[in-house]
């Protein structure tokens, strides 16, 4: 027993320094110190010896499986070390060399193009102003000038809340009599930006929840040629110094008289094209001088003062500017889209 224990040892620490990789380690570590190894097989067999060899065939047969298993996590550092140094030479980086530029964020084109806004109408003295998106009946319609029975009221189909006559706001409007309360009886100047909500079928010219900047100007004296000249000078600062601006009548409950502004279409320059539908003009808002009712429901006295509101899309605006055909991509989230801007 003892001289097998001894040409085992002799035999496993010669093969082992033949060893060159971790996989042939695997295969030494499994002849040797597995449990199907010639020296496992040996230890099983002590307890046949006779009992005056027992104790010495036991304390060798020890010593034998220590060896081995010191040699082999020897030989197993030294490979692992050996390894690490060849990745080390193998995939070293050269520092001189320029890195690789890290993607970087950006806006998004709805922060874009309202930021764009914010700084035109901050440069004319407008402050802004944010309510919530969540309104009561009352202040959505009805103290803008919708009573229960306004067909008006079928213009917007409202997501209602499971609260009695609380509803998503389907305009930027109510902000109006926020505003106005709130610096009431002093003049007011501010732009009211915010998410509106409507129930509507999504389709490529309407979501059911989009952008509008609402702006109220309410004082002494308020005229609809300060409306004209406020919208045209914004107009002007936000698409070029040369664009031509018309308004037409048309007709909101919260405003007495009420109008559409065109302006002249930046795309074909006014000679007619698909963006515009071959008219020239492309429609960005609509305004109107505040109807007096509004003005006694936001704390004024309508025969003190007067004033002028109005409401426009800043994703209309991008949409016409660059030739975005569908609404729905400002909200899904594709790289490919956002990355343009």
């Amino acid at each position: 027993m003892l001289d097998q224990l001894n040409a085992l040892e002799q035999e496993g620490l010669a093969q082992l320094a033949a060893v060159a990789d971790s996989e042939s380690l695997e295969a030494w570590r499994v002849k040797h110190l597995g449990r199907n190894a010639q020296l496992a097989e040996l230890m099983t067999g002590l307890g046949a010896l006779p009992a005056a060899e027992k104790p010495l065939a036991g304390k060798r047969a020890n010593e034998v499986k220590r060896a081995l298993e010191a040699a082999f996590a020897e030989k197993a550092e030294g490979l692992r070390q050996a390894e690490l140094a060849q990745a080390a030479e193998r995939d070293a980086v050269d520092v001189t060399l320029p890195g690789r530029p890290a993607p970087a964020g950006r806006l998004h084109p709805n922060t874009v193009v309202l930021r764009r806004l914010y700084a035109v109408f901050a440069d004319m003295g407008f402050q802004i102003y944010r309510s919530g998106d969540v309104e009561t009946d009352l202040m959505n319609f009805e103290l803008l000038n919708f009573p229960k029975d306004h067909p008006a009221r079928d213009m917007q189909d409202s997501f209602y809340t499971n609260e009695p006559n609380v509803v998503l706001r389907t305009h930027t409007s109510p902000g109006q009599i926020h505003a106005m309360r709130a610096s009431a009886p002093n003049p007011v100047r501010a732009i009211l930006p915010g998410w509106c909500y409507r129930y509507e079928q999504i389709t490529a010219r309407s979501e059911v929840q989009f952008l509008q900047i609402e702006g109220i100007v309410v004082g002494p004296g308020i005229r609809m040629s300060d409306l004209k000249g406020t919208l045209t000078d914004m107009a002007r600062r936000l698409l070029g110094p040369d664009v031509r601006t018309r308004f037409r009548a048309d007709y909101f409950p919260f405003t007495e008289p009420s109008a559409e502004m065109d302006v002249e279409c930046f795309v074909c320059g006014g000679k007619g094209c698909s963006v515009c539908k071959q008219s020239g003009w492309l429609e960005i808002l609509g305004c109107g001088m505040v109807h007096p009712t509004v003005l006694r429901n936001g704390g004024y006295d309508p025969d003190q003062v007067s004033g002028f509101a109005f409401g426009m899309g800043p994703q209309r605006i991008l949409m016409l500017s660059h030739r975005i055909t569908d609404i729905r991509q400002f909200l899904q989230n594709d790289l490919r889209f956002l990355e343009q801007f």
